[in-house]
């Protein structure tokens, strides 16, 4: 009898610990979401830290776009370092000086690289953009009356149609004249509104010589970056230690290296495979005759920048644009991105990028979605690589956790599991009947 309270007694105990530890994890689980609430609310709300905040941004503008140039023209300058010390070390006695030398001549190539690259693009691109902006801004009424009468020819021809929109409540024979009122009474004043304040002239010049002094001293910064990285690099190495003890230095320093390999490869790979899409994509427009080809091509380079959703981002503006100019070449241009758009996803991405990242695609796309939405462009941009990083500690944390419980650490296993059986640790399956 005394056996079977004591028994009684344990079980209670151990099921009051239970509920006592679910009680605890709540607790904490609910105390990190509000403080994670906060923490938002405290960047996104107080006026006074987002101030405080662009004016920081703002200051360390150069030194933002001298990290970037960097990053990006490291791969060029270590090519033209590993090439050069080939030539210069039976030209030289002192292996010291031809590796300096060797440094600076391959930041120098790949900054000269670098403005030869924007050069050409701007000198290619401006002249012809201009060009088709004009002509678009002249040639728009035309083109609008025409989709016009195009528009009430289709609706004419077609019975159902005119019957499915009879039935919707739209005048078929004033339909189109509708688009034209749209363009005139509503977006051309706006166009005109806007187009007003851009032209500002004082603004545009103070903005344009900010800009260019702040990438001029991005470049200088740059190539203080490439020409001294491993001394920044082992400084950054010697503060990691000085905060954390050797085992958390390790794990910091190894994650930083996992890092840089995504952001990297992601990064480069996608603007190689973006430069792609815009060249075939302009080749296919001027073999289609397509109006507006350079604009649209240089659109959809950009957006397909953006992964996932940046073609159909670029498809949506080009469509309409061109549309009007010719309605059946928009079609054709709309069949021609879905194509090119399987072509890079299915041929030419994986190719480049190959599996930079990792992630899923469901993953690829929460992680834009997220990255847009608090961040816009550059959240969209930069989100996958960055929601990559945070995957990878999750992951090798879980590793690290269930290996010391003794569990296995692929999914396939947990798929099918009932429980975990608490004295041996092992998986346990539920047995079909």
């Amino acid at each position: 009898m005394e056996e079977m309270q004591e028994k009684i007694k344990k079980k209670r105990a151990v099921s009051d610990w239970d509920l006592k530890k679910y009680i605890v994890i709540a607790a904490v689980t609910f105390v990190t979401f509000c403080c994670c609430i906060l923490f938002f609310f405290f960047i996104y709300r107080y006026h006074g830290f987002t101030a405080y905040w662009q004016k920081i941004m703002g200051i360390l503008q150069p030194v933002i776009m001298g990290f970037i140039v960097a990053y990006l023209l490291n791969p060029v300058m270590s090519f033209l370092e590993k090439h050069l010390i080939r030539y210069l070390k039976p030209k030289m006695k002192d292996e010291r000086k031809a590796k300096k030398t060797a440094r600076s001549l391959g930041t120098l190539g790949a900054i000269a690289f670098f403005i030869l690259i924007i050069f050409l693009l701007l000198y290619m691109m401006i002249p012809e953009l201009i060009r088709s902006i004009q002509n678009m801004m002249v040639s728009l009424p035309a083109e609008l009356a025409s989709f016009d009468n195009w528009m009430k020819s289709v609706m004419a021809e077609d019975s159902q149609m005119r019957e499915w929109l009879g039935i919707l409540g739209i005048d078929i024979s004033s339909a189109g004249g509708y688009v034209e009122k749209l363009f005139r009474t509503q977006i051309f004043p706006q166009i005109n509104t806007y187009l007003t304040y851009v032209a500002s002239f004082t603004t545009g010049v103070i903005s344009a010589f900010k800009m260019l002094f702040n990438f001029a001293i991005g470049l200088v910064i740059a190539i203080y970056l490439l020409t001294s990285k491993e001394t920044f690099i082992g400084q950054g190495k010697k503060i990691v230690y000085t905060l954390l003890p050797p085992k958390y230095g390790n794990i910091m320093v190894h994650v930083m290296r996992v890092s840089n390999q995504m952001f990297g490869g992601f990064i480069s790979g996608k603007i190689l495979d973006s430069a792609i899409i815009g060249v075939i994509c302009y080749i296919g427009l001027m073999i289609l005759s397509v109006p507006y080809s350079l604009l649209v091509a240089v659109i959809v380079g950009v957006t397909n920048i953006i992964p996932f959703f940046g073609p159909f981002i670029g498809a949506v503006p080009s469509v309409i644009l061109i549309a009007l100019a010719d309605p059946i070449k928009g079609l054709y241009f709309l069949i021609f991105v879905v194509v090119l758009q399987q072509v890079d996803g299915n041929i030419i991405g994986p190719k480049i990028l190959g599996d930079s990242t990792g992630l899923s695609a469901f993953w690829v796309v929460f992680a834009i979605l997220v990255g847009g939405g608090l961040f816009g462009f550059m959240g969209m941009t930069l989100g996958v690589p960055t929601f990559a990083v945070i995957y990878y500690l999750l992951r090798e944390g879980a590793a690290y956790i269930l290996r010391k419980r003794k569990l296995p650490e692929e999914t396939r296993p947990y798929i099918q599991m009932h429980d975990v059986n608490t004295k041996t640790g092992e998986l346990r399956y539920k047995k079909e009947k």
